[in-house]
């Protein structure tokens, strides 16, 4: 086995969970996931921790939707007790297949999305952290061999997340004492306030608030948006490819949108619920390990010289306490380059010119 894939394991186990003796963990395992979900089975017995190991397939989930009449029961309490029990999950992604979902119907996977938010809350109320196995799949899907992607997916992995902590911070208190952010770039004219929000320096562990490997993003969740966006980095959700997303925003919604491929498919992602048509999240990419977009939204999101507005759910972490964000049953990620002619401002000052930050050597201000 590549002993990357041992560090790796340790890495998510250590740094991003934060497992101690005796916690209670499930471990979700896509299909192809399983040298790393074996690292990561090793690591949790030297740790004295509790493993559940459950086997997360999108094709199951395919066949179970296809065959389901639509009418599904909300929360089932074998599954919802599994997560209330548990003090983390681990999700190991790395299917077979990315399109598994492509011919599943919308009506259908929002009905089941739908009834299971309680699990879903439940899921999220655990340290919780998802990463992802290089498979030949996910390296079909970045147009890469597979011997590329691996080194691709070690390099934004296996990080010194700790230094790259201490220059995210900068820009979290930026954000943190700030009122209002502005974008502005070819077909995007868009300001959201962030008062009152506190950003989250998402650097790969839940001691940060931080729940992705790889991560480097800080985010916060922002309200009463205003104006236009454009997203020019293409996305495949459920199946479907994304690409040239465009939103007009009015009081805080969305009130007009279009895509130039699978617009019915943003149609059906807006109509999920009230929510969906609010942003949940702003967040700033700075993972500059990652050099180039892969079609998969845990990697592409973070890298540096991006930004991404994801419409639906908001993160407690980001509001007041006992104050309630945007509350949807989807949260979807959507991303536009910075790197030309783009600017991100905070309260009118520009924080980031075409990609680097005000701090960075190359920063025209």
């Amino acid at each position: 086995m590549d002993e990357r894939v041992s560090e790796h394991a340790q890495l998510l186990v250590d740094w991003s969970a934060r497992i101690e003796p005796g916690d209670d963990v499930v471990v979700s395992v896509a299909e192809d996931a399983h040298d790393l979900a074996e690292a990561v089975a090793e690591t949790l017995g030297e740790r004295g921790a509790n493993p559940m190991f459950t086997y997360a397939s999108d094709e199951l989930t395919r066949a179970y939707l296809q065959a389901h009449d639509g009418e599904f029961e909300p929360d089932p309490d074998h599954e919802l007790a599994l997560y209330e029990a548990a003090d983390v999950v681990l999700r190991l992604g790395g299917g077979r297949n990315t399109a598994a979902m492509a011919d599943v119907p919308p009506d259908r996977k929002q009905a089941h999305s739908r009834a299971r938010k309680g699990i879903r809350e439940a899921r999220m109320a655990t340290d919780w952290v998802s990463t992802v196995h290089p498979t030949r799949s996910l390296a079909q899907q970045a147009g890469m061999a597979y011997e590329e992607y691996r080194e691709f997916v070690y390099d934004a992995v296996l990080r010194d997340w700790e230094a790259l902590a201490e220059e995210m911070q900068q820009l979290k208190e930026i954000l943190d004492a700030g009122s209002e952010v502005t974008l502005r770039k070819e077909r995007t004219d868009l300001t959201m306030s962030i008062e009152g929000r506190t950003a989250v320096n998402s650097c790969a562990s839940v001691a940060y608030d931080s729940h992705n490997l790889p991560s480097g993003e800080v985010f916060t969740a922002p309200a009463a948006t205003e104006g236009e966006v454009s997203f020019d980095v293409p996305m495949t959700i459920n199946g479907k490819r994304l690409r040239d997303v465009h939103l007009t925003f009015e009081g805080g919604e969305v009130v007009d949108f279009s895509a130039g491929e699978n617009e019915a498919e943003l149609a059906s992602i807006l109509e999920t619920d009230d929510g969906a048509r609010r942003l949940g999240e702003l967040g700033i990419g700075m993972n500059r390990g990652i050099d180039r977009y892969t079609d998969n939204i845990l990697f592409d999101e973070k890298m540096g010289e991006t930004v991404h507005l994801a419409l639906g759910r908001a993160y407690d972490a980001c509001l007041p306490e006992g104050e309630s964000g945007n509350d949807s049953a989807v949260h979807v990620d959507l991303i536009t380059g910075m790197d030309e002619d783009a600017t991100l401002s905070v309260d009118g000052e520009v924080i980031q010119r075409d990609g680097r930050f005000r701090w960075e050597d190359g920063f025209d201000g």
